[in-house]
Formats: structure tokens, sequence, C-alpha cells
């Protein structure tokens, strides 16, 4: 049996609550579409964008938040790799990666929900003090 590295844990984790706002998005924007009575059947080219002129604001958080999960998250990927690579994917960068997801999780909830800016934002700045974190910690090891 191959060992794998506990930074990979919250790896996946994080991309499966990715998956989950996907889901949530489109949970909530066809419905929101119809409501604004916009023919998909024969709807031709446009973007995401486009809709939010179409659709109430409340629909359209979810697919900002997916967006948001599609930017930082992927530096958090990389350098979690790169822990992993370098051996270093145990003990504190575990629990600092696990804390960077949660933290990116509460920030989902506060964004589909209320989307108070103030919330959202301090709980951004402290999942990118996570990531700063382990970002130092790979280049130590380096």
């Amino acid at each position: 049996m191959i060992e794998h590295s506990p930074i990979l844990a919250p790896v996946v984790a994080l991309v499966a609550w990715s998956l989950v706002m996907w889901v949530w998005m489109y949970a909530t924007r066809i419905p929101a579409m119809a409501r604004a009575k916009i023919d998909t059947k024969n709807l031709v080219g446009g973007t995401g964008s486009d809709l939010r002129q179409l659709i109430e604001p409340k629909a359209q958080w979810p697919a900002d938040n997916y967006n948001h999960l599609m930017e930082q998250p992927t530096l958090f990927y990389a350098i979690a790799i790169t822990l992993a690579l370098l051996g270093w994917g145990d003990g504190m960068n575990a629990m600092i990666a696990w804390g960077y997801v949660g933290l990116r999780v509460l920030h989902s909830l506060v964004q589909v929900t209320t989307n108070r800016v103030i919330i959202r934002f301090s709980i951004f700045a402290l999942s990118t003090l996570c990531l700063i974190a382990l970002t130092l910690h790979a280049a130590m090891a380096l």
C-alpha cells in the first residue's frame, strides 16, 4: 500500500467543496433564469456576466463564489502539492491546510447566504494568512 501525504486530504476536500458549489450554482441559476423568462432552449452565446443584468443578485452569488473558488485556491493546490512532494505535508502544514479549507467553505457559505462583504473579506484575509504560512514553509523546505 502506498502511503500518501496528509496534506492531500484537504486538497481533495476543497475540490469536492468546489463541486458542491458548482451544483449549488446551477440549482440557483437555472430557476432564476426561468423566473427571468430567459429562453434557454434558444439562447446562443453570452457569458455568465451577461446573466448578472437579467437575474436577481442573490441568484448570482453562488456563481460568484464558484468563480472565487477557481482563483486563489489554485495557489493552495500548487503549494499543498509542493509540500506533499517535499515531504512536508504532515503535522502543522496539514493543520494549516485544513484551516484554509475550512475558511474557504465558511467564505462560500457567507457569500451565498448573507453576502456581507466585511465578513467575507475577514474570512478571506484569514485564509490568505494560511496560504502565506504554507508558502513560507515550502520556501523553507527548499
